[in-house]
């Protein structure tokens, strides 16, 4: 991206974290061309809404503009999008730069670069580790993978979107990160979960629990966002159960892979699989508190 005028952008993937980054760089003054989604009624009620398309191929997605957006939710998705048979975001793709925020694991991260390589297209995963405002607001935490060259190429871009970065390494580094960031978060939360069910089964006052905790080593994060919310059963989702679920799993097949034992997320992963299993996958992760507190769901 040698021209000094702007970019044009797509997205493929606009739930509510794609279609907020969308909003976000069309504000910054970015031309937003093309949106997808395998949701054509959302996708196309955003290009309305941006002045975009909204093309019934990949390939016309890749053709419509000079840097493409990715947000999917597993690794099934984003072989279907970069490697499948037929339409293919890497159809025509040389010299497009595609950037790609799903948590996904390393090893798809690794193949869709290979992939992209082959056919003269550049690749960078921007792991987010951020919520649906940040991304709105240009706030997100961005930890990033791929060439250095491509990442200084799209730093300008990254900027817009993020109040912060890390540039990690090589390809399918961040993702890595990513899955460490989200395992530690997991385990945070099953065990605030825990905390807070077995203070209210002791018939302790929970608004008295939660100051003593911020005050001591039991602090942490999700004890500031989710707290709240497991008391009060209110569990509208930011980060699903799902997506707990998933995240923790990558981070055990890491594990299993370099010949690692990680019983606390082993036992974080069965949580939010039994979530899943229950019909509560589509909760926020703060669900996990309805396993946990006596009378809620067994």
């Amino acid at each position: 991206m040698t021209d000094s005028a702007l970019p044009t952008l797509a997205f493929v993937g606009v739930g509510r974290m794609g279609a907020n980054m969308a909003r976000r760089v069309k504000d910054c003054g970015y031309t937003v061309t093309a949106v997808y989604d395998v949701n054509a009624a959302a996708a196309a009620d955003l290009a309305a809404e941006l002045g975009a398309a909204a093309p019934s191929s990949l390939a016309e997605v890749t053709a419509a503009a000079d840097v493409i957006f990715t947000v999917v939710s597993n690794d099934e998705s984003m072989r279907a999008i970069f490697l499948g048979e037929g339409d293919s975001l890497l159809t025509k793709s040389a010299g497009k730069y595609f950037i790609n925020c799903a948590t996904v694991s390393p090893a798809i991260h690794r193949e869709v670069d290979a992939a992209a390589q082959a056919v003269g297209a550049h690749v960078l995963e921007a792991s987010m580790a951020s919520s649906i405002s940040h991304a709105r607001d240009g706030q997100l935490y961005l930890m990033l993978g791929g060439a250095r060259s491509t990442y200084e190429a799209l730093l300008p871009l990254l900027e817009k979107m993020s109040v912060n970065r890390r540039y990690i390494g090589g390809s399918g580094s961040a993702a890595e990160v990513k899955a460490l960031v989200n395992m530690v978060m997991n385990i945070n939360t099953a065990g605030l979960a825990e905390g807070l069910g077995l203070a209210a089964a002791l018939g302790h006052d929970l608004d008295m629990v939660r100051e003593v905790f911020s005050q001591t080593g039991a602090n942490s994060r999700v004890l500031e966002t989710d707290a709240a919310d497991m008391v009060a059963r209110e569990h509208d989702c930011w980060f699903s159960a799902e997506h707990a679920a998933k995240d923790s799993g990558i981070a055990g097949g890491l594990a299993q892979q370099v010949g690692l034992n990680l019983p606390l997320n082993a036992a974080t992963e069965a949580q939010y699989q039994k979530m899943v299993k229950l019909g509560l996958g589509e909760l926020d992760k703060s669900g996990i508190a309805e396993l946990t507190f006596k009378g809620r769901h067994a």
